[in-house]
């Protein structure tokens, strides 16, 4: 099998994809559709991260030899998963390696707002000595307000709470309150009280332009507000806006709705030159910890999944675990999730006298998936199960 790994994944995971026996090719930056096409002739495990985009015209293209892709990230928004789950493709993440990286960064870019040491900073490299505390702030006693409480969001409430902030949040599932962290039930109700508002959503569609017009002009007077999630959820002309009208007091930025392919592309965006902003270039999660952890998480995701058929993390197909392997075959069976497919299945396995050691299913929307360990698996009943008309792809693993 080749694995193709993009984006400068970390070497690590290229060592344990070599060790299990893969060929791995590596490539620094992302692809775009025609190049990416291109470049799955033979490939079996794909590696991004957040740039390459795997729409569906990639899929419908990538050859049969695909198995399953890593976004080696949190996010998954550059994947069409449905595609993917529509040819048997597994998707895996990574989503908790980085979490604690992008909350570190919140917190200190938090206070560099909060003291306004990007124009001091500036001020000395052009040999300027401007003491002064106007403007200047403590964190402790404000209140942050942050918008996701997920794994990121819960996080960071426990630090920022530990550095004396007050901490509300909103989220639109049932999330428990961590510490003395106080829900809202509005995000109009969260903007309007936080004199730091902080976005940590995913990428879902319904995301889009979460932060417009009308929810940044609610923001409290002189507060900041901070985006370290998806780069179109907050209407970034409007931000700019109102940081220049001295509405807000300064912003951090990390993702945007356009950015560069790779390192050393030109940016030019109109927030660059407006006062106690920090912008970026999408390095929430980019520590060296993380990475590591990312690349370790990922890459024994994919491997697990083509040498067990384990599809337990996977974020677009249902989740199913084998035991160990001590002998005979294994036979993963991904289909369209219709009654009788199971009974089916077994029928084909009687009729080639296979003994079945192991079985279990289970099933995610319009798709089902079986992991069957059999005494035997001859080609013609690898033939007859991808004969059915619910299958979608058929695998068999042998020893």
């Amino acid at each position: 099998m080749k694995a193709l790994l993009l984006e400068n994944i970390h070497p690590d995971a290229v060592a344990i994809l070599e060790a299990a026996g893969l060929e791995v090719e590596t490539r620094a930056g992302a692809l775009g559709t025609d190049d990416l096409i291109a470049a799955l002739d033979g490939v079996s495990l794909l590696g991004i991260r957040s740039n390459t985009k795997v729409t569906a015209e990639v899929l419908a293209a990538a050859p049969d030899s695909l198995l399953a892709i890593g976004a080696f990230c949190i996010g998954t928004n550059q994947i069409d998963l449905d595609a993917a789950a529509a040819r048997g493709i597994a998707v895996f993440n990574a989503p908790f390696s980085n979490t604690r990286s992008v909350v570190e960064l919140v917190m200190a870019e938090i206070i560099v707002l909060a003291r306004h040491l990007t124009d001091r900073s500036t001020q000395m490299h052009q040999g300027k000595w401007v003491k002064s505390a106007t403007g200047s702030h403590e964190v402790r006693g404000k209140t942050i307000g942050i918008v996701g409480y997920g794994n990121i969001g819960s996080q960071l409430s426990v630090l920022a709470e530990s550095y004396g902030m007050r901490v509300i949040y909103f989220d639109i599932a049932d999330k428990l309150a961590l510490g003395n962290a106080k829900r809202c039930l509005t995000l109009d109700e969260l903007v309007e009280a936080a004199d730091v508002v902080t976005i940590h959503v995913d990428g879902r569609a319904s995301n889009s332009g979460l932060f417009d017009e009308s929810v940044i002009a609610k923001m409290k007077d002189r507060a900041f507000l901070m985006n370290l999630s998806r780069g179109h959820v907050v209407d970034l002309g409007s931000l700019a806006r109102h940081l220049r009208s001295g509405h807000l007091a300064g912003a951090s930025i990390d993702v945007f709705p356009s950015e560069p392919k790779s390192a050393g592309d030109p940016f030019v965006h109109e927030l660059q030159g407006i006062d106690n902003v920090i912008l970026t270039p999408h390095v929430g999660g980019s520590t060296q910890e993380a990475q590591v952890d990312i690349g370790h998480y990922v890459a024994g995701k994919l491997f697990e999944f083509v040498s067990t058929g384990s599809t337990v993390m996977s974020v677009n197909l249902p989740n199913v675990q084998g035991p160990e392997r001590t002998g005979g075959h294994r036979v993963l069976h991904f289909h369209h999730n219709v009654p009788g497919v199971l009974a089916k299945l077994n029928a084909v396995l009687a009729d080639h006298s296979a003994n079945v050691a192991f079985q279990a299913l289970s099933t995610r929307g319009e798709y089902g998936y079986v992991i069957t360990d059999v005494s035997a698996a001859d080609r013609g009943l690898t033939e007859e199960l991808s004969a059915m008309s619910e299958a979608i792809r058929v695998r068999v693993i042998r020893d």
